[in-house]
């Protein structure tokens, strides 16, 4: 394993807003716990200031996924510790909530055990992104997300760099202004939130910029492929009692029909919230439903 203390190659941060120390914590150390997360919660408001900002870029980027995925591409998110903690845990959660298959991936570096712990040296291998993504094939109708706090960690870089290759689109998320990340990118996300409270600690306020953003990418984008009926989760996997009887209640909602419709139609759809709206919606019969949805794109407006 390399010695960090030994690199070859020397990285000056001095110039990241996320390596310099805030003012009003310089004796974190010394204050009462209700000081410390008074401050902590002051230093948070930050974060809905800095998106804002962002929203014409943040918006420019979900039309990219969009499209990527409506060319039956993927939306793939790259980048090391907690930014690509991130990135998975947005990518899996999309499984159960949109039913996804592998519409939405997230890599880290260092491989899925660098989740639980993290694998030395793996940040700074622009290689390993190149053979990450050449694992799993991308090509011109993927779009990459790379996410570092910094805006120059080597494995989000090369992510881009290798993306850039094989024609797909790219995104970089970073947490500092003028990121050498945004370089390598048809979009590039910059948000600064000022220091952490906790020098350097950026799964404090950058990590909560990163989540917000992918919260907006993910859950706007599936809005984006017809995901979406109203405000309601209509293509929830429904694998557990609770979500069998949300999705009941979703069907309930988007039809104003009973209880015993609403189960007696999902029984007979084998759980499908669409086809179930659409046949309540439409009096048609399941194969009429599941034509029309296909026909439109599992739109359920442009269905009935």
């Amino acid at each position: 394993m390399v010695d960090t203390m030994d690199r070859k190659t020397k990285v000056n941060i001095d110039h990241l807003k996320t390596e310099s120390r805030n003012p009003k914590t310089l004796n974190l150390d010394t204050m009462t716990t209700m000081e410390l997360i008074r401050i902590m919660n002051e230093e948070d408001q930050n974060v809905i200031n800095t998106i804002k900002e962002a929203l014409p870029q943040i918006e420019k980027s979900i039309r990219l996924v969009i499209e990527a995925l409506d060319q039956k591409g993927r939306l793939i998110y790259m980048g090391a510790g907690t930014s690509g903690r991130l990135g998975i845990l947005d990518a899996v959660e999309c499984v159960p909530t949109f039913s996804t298959t592998n519409e939405v991936t997230g890599i880290i570096a260092g491989g899925d055990k660098a989740f639980v712990r993290a694998v030395e040296g793996a940040e700074d291998s622009e290689e390993l992104a190149a053979s990450d993504l050449e694992a799993i094939k991308i090509g011109e109708e993927d779009v990459v997300v790379a996410i570092a706090a910094s805006g120059r960690t080597p494995y989000a870089i090369g992510a881009l760099k290798y993306a850039k290759k094989c024609n797909s689109k790219c995104i970089s998320i970073s947490c500092n202004k003028g990121a050498k990340l945004s370089e390598y990118a048809d979009e590039a996300i910059e948000v600064d939130a000022g220091p952490e409270i906790l020098t350097g600690s950026t799964r404090l306020k950058a990590g909560t910029c990163q989540k917000i953003i992918l919260n907006m990418i993910s859950t706007a984008a599936m809005v984006g492929i017809g995901k979406v009926y109203g405000n309601l989760m209509v293509d929830m996997k429904a694998t557990n009692l609770k979500l069998i009887e949300r999705a009941k209640r979703i069907v309930m909602e988007s039809t104003g029909c009973d209880l015993g419709t609403a189960a007696k139609t999902l029984e007979e759809t084998e759980v499908s919230i669409k086809e179930a709206i659409v046949m309540i919606l439409t009096g048609v019969d399941q194969v009429e439903a599941k034509k029309r949805l296909a026909d439109n794109k599992g739109f359920i407006r442009k269905c009935i």
